[in-house]
């Protein structure tokens, strides 16, 4: 059952993924009515948040078994006494699942309202508060204390400081303002801080601001499985190749033992400084960051100077994982989706540049693992079958663990290789919403199936590269 409308698009950027899921391929396997109600679903699933909270254990500081006592008691304590449970995933041992309780239906509005941006609105749902940045209006007499109900401005049409705004709004909850209005929108420049504390949110998943900050790290599901399946191994030498905001990276150097090396890049130098933050809260020293642009991480000749960061010379890499700039359509929740054709299209060539690259810097025998948060074909399947044509010495592996579908056809892989790739499509799941009766009832490993389905829109492959020249 759809809670929020369906995800929207600009008119050709949807005609474009109508094209993708109407391929030949996918609907003579599929059929036309299932390949369209299948569509249908992913579009529903895009705009609602996924149905369960993924926290990854930083192993190297503390067990899984402590760490989910921990959260179980935090949670206890947020949610004043509701037991929701905190499930551990059998197939990613650091890995702990919450289910989120939503959407409820039944909350009662109130009269003082205040607007966020989009994307406060998002990570709303998936449980954070609202800080003062993502409040664009309020309403006239607000105080300080006072109940308020908060929407989300998903196209962005409210004017920053309004005082009522008409336009399209979505429900999020209700809160309690930690602000007056005009402490919100003074002359001094915005604050910074909580602005509404939320206590009744429509999608009821712990806040974790301030929560156990170096033993746990939030990560959609698929984005976990990513470095399970890189499977670095102490001592070898590792790029991730775009790297921020470092949860990957960390992720690597733990399941590493923090023995061997990462090495991070990514092209913006606030990015890089938060994985450096990140390394540094969760106590990793084998991690070496550095601001660089990935197209041009290869070179040539050996410098002079033993300056250990990029660019470096071929075969300089056991593993390399290239979690690639995409059209991010994966995301979860997304009610509008604002980039144009244009931009969608232009991540296919940058993806193959990188990979391109990622390639010459890997060594024989080595692995390299590519993915998206996105559902297209272009920058998915299609990526796949031109690597296979373009690198003869490349040869596509099994990937362990394997909770996500198969790849999606349409780019003409044959059905072996279909299998070899995994595509987490939220469709795969019924949008049913989950209450504490229905959650009370559920078996464990029927929540731990679904929370394989009910995650973000992602896509990975797996390569090795053959020792033959």
């Amino acid at each position: 059952m759809s809670f929020f409308p369906k995800i929207s698009f600009q008119h050709e950027v949807e005609e474009y993924l109508t094209k993708v899921f109407r391929n030949n391929e996918f609907i003579t396997a599929l059929g036309t009515q299932e390949a369209e109600s299948k569509y249908q679903s992913l579009l529903s699933h895009l705009s609602h948040p996924p149905g369960f909270t993924t926290v990854r254990v930083n192993t190297h500081l503390a067990s899984v078994k402590h760490v989910k006592k921990l959260l179980l008691e935090e949670i206890q304590k947020q949610f004043k006494g509701l037991c929701v449970p905190v499930l551990e995933h059998p197939k990613l041992q650091d890995i702990l699942l919450i289910p989120v309780i939503g959407p409820r239906r039944n909350l009662k509005k109130h009269a003082s309202e205040v607007i966020v941006g989009a994307h406060c609105g998002y990570a709303v749902l998936r449980g954070a508060h609202v800080y003062v940045p993502g409040i664009i209006s309020a309403s006239r007499f607000m105080k300080a204390g006072d109940l308020v109900s908060v929407y989300s401005d998903i196209e962005g049409k409210c004017k920053r400081g309004a005082k009522e705004f008409e336009g399209v709004k979505v429900f999020l909850g209700n809160g309690i303002s930690e602000l007056s209005r005009s402490e919100i929108f003074s002359s001094s420049g915005p604050l910074s801080g909580m602005g509404i504390r939320m206590i009744e949110p429509v999608y009821l998943s712990p806040s974790f601001d301030d929560v156990l900050p170096s033993h746990l790290f939030l990560q959609n599901l698929p984005s976990a499985v990513v470095s399970h399946i890189l499977s670095p191994q102490p001592g070898e030498r590792i790029l991730d190749m775009c790297a921020a905001p470092g949860g990957k990276t960390t992720h690597l150097a733990t399941l590493m033992h923090d023995q061997g090396e990462v090495i991070a890049m990514d092209k913006i130098a606030n990015k890089v400084k938060k994985i450096k933050q990140n390394a540094e809260l969760l106590q990793l020293n084998c991690i070496k960051a550095f601001c660089y642009d990935g197209t041009k991480a290869l070179s040539v000749e050996k410098r002079e100077d033993e300056q250990e960061g990029p660019p470096f010379l071929p075969e300089s890499f056991d593993r390399i994982l290239l979690d690639a700039p995409c059209s991010g359509m994966g995301q979860r929740p997304n009610m509008a989706y604002s980039l144009t054709l244009k931009e969608v299209t232009s991540y296919q060539p940058l993806q193959r540049k990188l990979f391109t690259v990622a390639v010459k810097l890997l060594k024989p025998g080595g692995i390299l693992v590519y993915s998206t948060c996105t559902i297209t074909l272009s920058e998915n399947e299609e990526q796949v079958a031109w690597a296979l044509k373009t690198f003869p010495c490349l040869q596509l592996q099994p990937q362990e663990p394997h909770i996500g579908g198969e790849g999606m056809r349409g780019a003409g892989l044959s059905l072996d290789q279909l299998r070899l790739l995994q595509r987490f499509d939220p469709s795969a799941a019924t949008l049913q919403g989950m209450d504490m009766n229905s959650l009370q009832d559920s078996r464990e490993d029927d929540l731990i199936s679904l929370a394989n389905k009910d995650c973000i829109g992602f896509f990975i492959a797996k390569f090795m590269k053959s020792t033959s020249k």
